[in-house]
Parts: structure tokens; C-alpha cells; sequence
């Protein structure tokens, strides 16, 4: 079959790979027929994970129809359309029975390497190296699912492709920054960051009943999506006064619960591993109101230099952390999708066949022509 791989750093090809088998009666197989980029996908590209491997598969965001499936599966059948969630995870362990999927501890292709700096392994995640804990990506003509009751989704026939894919990692992602800052009605949250996670964090808040929500970027195009298909006030921080101006729209305290969905670059682990400068962390603190709650998605696998410790303790600030999207929020986000509550498609704003990978991977990284998500077609 053909897959899109990482070549070197900055460097794709789509290759012809070999075919996914059942390797576990709970596996299925499926058919993609969507798969989108990632901003978690940037430092593979880059080349700066070092056990990231040529020929690894990339893709942790995709849909697809079941063609096979092992003998334990229940829930699904050929035939089904599905969408699948980024954590592979087994649903039996301590935390999959507490709804934390994202750390499970089986759902690991390669429990044995774990990062020091972590102690404890995260679960599976596709179109990462399989020496990190990962599994063969979505950017492919098939893809095998483990634990497929766990993590794959029928998707209602309501819910058209290019809506449900964003319900793999980008929707579920946004939904658990709101309930990470435990977002209320009447509350006031900004957002930093106008990518596709943080419109969709800004949709989760809207939908939880925030009652302003403000995303904070540099990028009109992105500022205008933000305004339109999720409701949320534009800030544009080279042409305002962003702390002056979230004061002035919170009567005067801040925001309620400040969402940092920006990102950054994860250091060079080959090397001695650097500090970061996060400017928009920094300035979410800053923001946010006495008591109030700052949740950090993502992010970076670097240490953090001149970060304003001080004031989280002084102003008694709440500071969270997101990594990776639970899959238990995915079949609620497809039926607020088939209500039309939740729209994600116009985040696709780059439709192309696989094999144009490389050249969507391009325009995702420079943010060239408008790019927010690249959506590939197999």
C-alpha cells in the first residue's frame, strides 16, 4: 500500500509499504479515507525526535472504513465508517477505567522505552515512532487499530468526512482544555493561539457557556474563523494592548481561565536539552484573574526558563497541563456534530490526494496560502 513516510528531517515521500495484518484479536483494520495533519506532527518533521526512524508512517488523525476484524471485537463490523482516536489504549488498566485513556498503560507498541525525564510511559499514539510507544500513522491507504472497541468510533451518517475527522484528536483536544480549566456559564476564558485547536477550544468553552471568549494570534485569516464558526472575539496582539484589553472585558479581573493552545517546538534531545522562553504562557499568567486557571496544551518536551512561578503562587493560580485528547469525549463531539453544534470543517482548508503529501505538509508547516489543516485523501 502507499503511505506517506518521513524521509529525513523536512523531508517526506509517499513509498509503497506493507500491507497492516491482525497481530491481536482485538484489532481492526481500516480503510482511510481521510487523514488530516497536526501540529504534533511538526518536530517529526523536523526531524528533532531521535527515534524517529525513515520509513516511519505519520498520521495521527484520521478516518476510515472497517475492512476486517479480529475475533474479541464487538462493536464494530465491516463495512462501518469510524473515526479513531489518537491514544491507542486498552480500556482495562487503572486509568482507562478512570477515563484517562491518554495514559494508559498498556496501550504502549513499546513499553520499554520511556522517557527518564517522565518516569512513567503515556499510551500508544498512532503515526509515532513505535521505539516512542507508537504505531504506523493514518497517512496511508490502511491502518491496523488495537483495542478497536477502545478507540474507533462509528460516525453518524448525519456527519460528513471532512467534519468527523477533527473528531480524532482536534475537537477532543479543545473540549478537554474547557473541562481542564473547568470552564462555567458566565465565565470570561481567552485563548491564545487560532490554529485549529484553539478554535476549538474556544468552540468547547462557547458550548460549556462561557460567557466571552476571546482567542488571542497574529493571523487575521485564523482570527476571522475564530469569529465566525465559534463565536469567540478577535485579538489581534500586534495592534492591541492584549492584557489591557481582556482587563477591560472582564470588568476588570482578568479572564476566568486562560488557554494556551500555541505550541512550541520541542528541543533537540541528541543535544543538551534547552530552555524555553514561552512568551504566551507567560502573558496567560500575567492575564488571568486572581483564582483563576491557566491549562497549557501541548506544548514543549523542553524545561521552561523565566517562568513567572511567583505570581501562580501569589495570585493562587491553578496550572494545568494537556498533552494528548481522551478518546471518551469522541462520541460526544460526533453527535453534537450531527446536531450542528459543533463545525470543524472549514478547518480543512487544504484538500489533497496522499500523494501530495509532502507538498500539504509544507504548506500546514509555513502556514503558507491560508493553510490551517491539510486533509489527504488516500
Amino acid at each position: 500500500m502507499r503511505a506517506l513516510c518521513w524521509v529525513g528531517a523536512d523531508e517526506l515521500a509517499v513509498r509503497e509499504v506493507p500491507d497492516p495484518e491482525l497481530r491481536n484479536e482485538r484489532d481492526v483494520i481500516v480503510r482511510v479515507r481521510r487523514s488530516a495533519t497536526c501540529g504534533g506532527d511538526l518536530p517529526l518533521l523536523a526531524g528533532r525526535h531521535p527515534l524517529l526512524r525513515p520509513g516511519d508512517v505519520l498520521g495521527a488523525e484520521f478516518l476510515g472504513e472497517v475492512v476486517e476484524v479480529g475475533p474479541g471485537v464487538r462493536r464494530h463490523r465491516p463495512g462501518d465508517r469510524v473515526v479513531v482516536g489518537t491514544s491507542v489504549a486498552c480500556g482495562g488498566c487503572w486509568y482507562c477505567r478512570h477515563g484517562l485513556h491518554s495514559c494508559c498503560d498498556n496501550g504502549s507498541a513499546d513499553p520499554a522505552s520511556v522517557d527518564p525525564d517522565w518516569t512513567h510511559g503515556d499510551a500508544g499514539c498512532f503515526g509515532r515512532p513505535r521505539a516512542a510507544g507508537g504505531f504506523a500513522g493514518g497517512h496511508a491507504e490502511y491502518v491496523r487499530v488495537p483495542y478497536a472497541d477502545v478507540g474507533a468510533f462509528a460516525v453518524p451518517d448525519a456527519v460528513d468526512d471532512d467534519r468527523a475527522v477533527f473528531a480524532a484528536d482536534a475537537a477532543p483536544t479543545g473540549w478537554l482544555a474547557a473541562e481542564a480549566g473547568g470552564v462555567r456559564p458566565g465565565d470570561v476564558v481567552a485563548v491564545w493561539g487560532a490554529g485549529a485547536v484553539g478554535q476549538l477550544s474556544a468552540s468547547a468553552a462557547v458550548l460549556s457557556g462561557a460567557e466571552r471568549v476571546l482567542v488571542v494570534d497574529r493571523h487575521a485569516d485564523r482570527l476571522r474563523m475564530a469569529e465566525r464558526y465559534c463565536g469567540a472575539e478577535p485579538l489581534d496582539y500586534r495592534r492591541t494592548d492584549v492584557a489591557a484589553e481582556l482587563r477591560e472585558r472582564s470588568g476588570g479581573r482578568g479572564p476566568d481561565v486562560c488557554v494556551v493552545a500555541v505550541g512550541s517546538p520541542p528541543a533537540d534531545r541528541l543535544l543538551r536539552r534547552r530552555a524555553d522562553r514561552p512568551d504566551a504562557l507567560r502573558e496567560a499568567v500575567y492575564a488571568c484573574r486572581k483564582g483563576g486557571v491557566v491549562v497549557v496544551l501541548d506544548g514543549t518536551d523542553g524545561f521552561v526558563d523565566a517562568f513567572p512561578l511567583g505570581t501562580v503562587t501569589e495570585r493562587r493560580l491553578t496550572l494545568r497541563g494537556v498533552r494528548r485528547a481522551e478518546v471518551r469525549d469522541v462520541p460526544m463531539l460526533l453527535d453534537r456534530m450531527a446536531r450542528d453544534e459543533l463545525r470543524t470543517e472549514h478547518l480543512a482548508t487544504h484538500r489533497l490526494p496522499l500523494r501530495q503529501g509532502p507538498h500539504g505538509y509544507a504548506l500546514f508547516r509555513d502556514r503558507a496560502d491560508g493553510c490551517v489543516r491539510a486533509v489527504f485523501t488516500p
